[in-house]
């Protein structure tokens, strides 16, 4: 029989550690980078266009190959590939801490991202390969509490390390985790495959070049003006290959993301909604962590505290979501969620300026947080309603990619806004900036909701998969 179809059991919870401590590992440093930034820019002498590389190289190369990775696994093993990921985050990690220069750290966090590219993907269908039938339902929801306490302890990790250590450390820590993790996974994972289909290359060139360019452009508009050879050249480009790209999805034979997909309701809202989410409230979380340290004068610790009625509640609530979720449907808690976040948002920008005090935004951090929490699992359920099995490892890679995406370009436009604003990295700069900036990501945040209410209603839950491994797919909470 196929290893893919009968793999070795081991005890659930060696599984859940070996699979789950490097998803961890990568996802804290995509946020535990935040809290450290206005120390970049004392230390290496960072400017505001490179602390935002800081975050988007990472989350480029993550959102630009994650398909392929899954791909790649699904052919050549999901274990190897797995193991490959983590060896290269490893040693990007030390690249990173090793950096002298803004430029050195962001080669250096692009390359973390190609690393996490193939951890995140693969995880979850090693949890759910390595574990009983019957036991996959309850290792999954620890799977993703892990994730979720990546996103909680993210900004309070950083800024402790930066604290009483320095910014180096943050990614030193990165390498005796994966001293742990790499026996774990040999011991505990067995090897799997999926739909062994060939790696649509040009496809996943041409999707990577389309971001890469966008991107780009966005950042280097406040600086160089819209109309500049800087800006059009690669927005042309970038709007060239993401034309190619769907000609590429549309006509190849084993596309890396087909497009067919996209003709379910749930799968196309969800996706529009994820990304819109991720545009407005996660780039406002990139100004509101500088925000805390800059404006208010609280040291990375502190600043990394006081996100936590944010960033915590999402751990505490999302499970419960999740359940609703199946019982209701997705759509209700999605709108609350969103509507909630949109107000907390709103809060936020009204209540910045000079005079603001960390109680005032408090309550505009509550909500998010609570609205960001019935966000996730809802919207798991909505992108795979209605798709067969065997797409359900696509679908949610193509989430996960788009809200990535979304991700870079929150931090871009909400900076560009930022910067049009009037706001600088100083205090009053920030007090300048930020409500307008906030403001953009609550209407992005808003505009979700709308969208939201296409999102179908009772979802009957997931369609029961053929092949465990192959059909277990949540997106990553980030």
């Amino acid at each position: 029989m196929p290893d893919h179809l009968a793999p070795r059991r081991v005890h659930p919870a060696l599984a859940i550690v070996a699979a789950s401590l490097p998803v961890f590992m990568a996802t804290l440093d995509n946020l535990v980078v935040t809290g450290a930034l206005p120390v970049l820019h004392t230390d290496l002498g960072a400017s505001l266009d490179q602390l935002q590389w800081v975050v988007n190289a990472f989350t480029l190369t993550f959102a630009s190959l994650m398909l392929g990775a899954a791909t790649a696994g699904d052919r050549w093993g999901r274990r190897r590939v797995f193991l490959l990921g983590l060896v290269v985050f490893t040693l990007a990690s030390i690249a990173a801490a090793l950096a002298g220069s803004p430029e050195a750290l962001i080669a250096a966090r692009a390359v973390q991202g190609v690393g996490a590219a193939a951890i995140t993907p693969l995880s979850l269908a090693l949890v759910a390969s390595s574990v009983a039938p019957e036991r996959r339902a309850a290792a999954i929801g620890i799977w993703g509490g892990v994730t979720g306490l990546g996103v909680a302890l993210g900004p309070v990790i950083g800024g402790a390390v930066v604290d009483g250590l320095s910014w180096q450390w943050i990614f030193w820590l990165n390498v005796p985790v994966a001293a742990v993790a790499l026996p774990l996974i040999l011991r505990a994972l067995p090897e799997s495959h999926g739909r062994r289909v060939p790696l649509d290359l040009a496809g996943s060139a041409l999707g990577a070049g389309a971001v890469l360019g966008i991107v780009w452009a966005v950042v280097h508009a406040d600086a160089h003006g819209w109309g500049s050879g800087t800006v059009l050249v690669p927005l042309g480009l970038g709007a060239l290959a993401l034309l190619a790209f769907l000609l590429r999805q549309a006509t190849a034979r084993f596309p890396l993301l087909p497009l067919r997909l996209f003709r379910s309701r749930g799968f196309s809202a969800a996706n529009a909604v994820m990304f819109l989410f991720q545009l407005g409230a996660m780039g406002s979380v990139f100004l509101l962590t500088q925000e805390l340290q800059i404006a208010m004068g609280y040291t990375p610790l502190e600043a990394g505290i006081r996100t936590l009625p944010w960033t915590a509640l999402p751990m505490l609530v999302a499970p419960v979501a999740g359940v609703l979720a199946g019982r209701i449907g997705p759509r209700p808690l999605l709108v609350t969620g969103l509507a909630l976040t949109t107000a907390g948002l709103g809060w936020i920008a009204a209540h910045v300026d000079a005079d603001t005090v960390y109680l005032d935004l408090v309550p505009g951090l509550v909500l998010a947080g609570l609205g960001t929490a019935l966000v996730f699992a809802p919207s798991a359920t909505a992108v795979l309603h209605g798709l067969d099995a065997a797409d359900h490892a696509t679908a949610s890679s193509t989430n996960t990619t788009l809200r990535e995406i979304g991700l870079a370009l929150g931090v871009a436009v909400l900076t560009l806004v930022f910067q049009d604003a009037g706001g600088s990295l100083t205090p009053a700069g920030f007090v300048a900036g930020t409500p307008a900036a906030v403001g953009v990501g609550a209407g992005a945040v808003a505009l979700a909701t709308l969208l939201a209410l296409l999102v179908p209603g009772r979802t009957g839950g997931v369609p029961s998969p053929r092949r465990g491994a192959d059909a277990v797919a949540v997106p990553v909470a980030r």
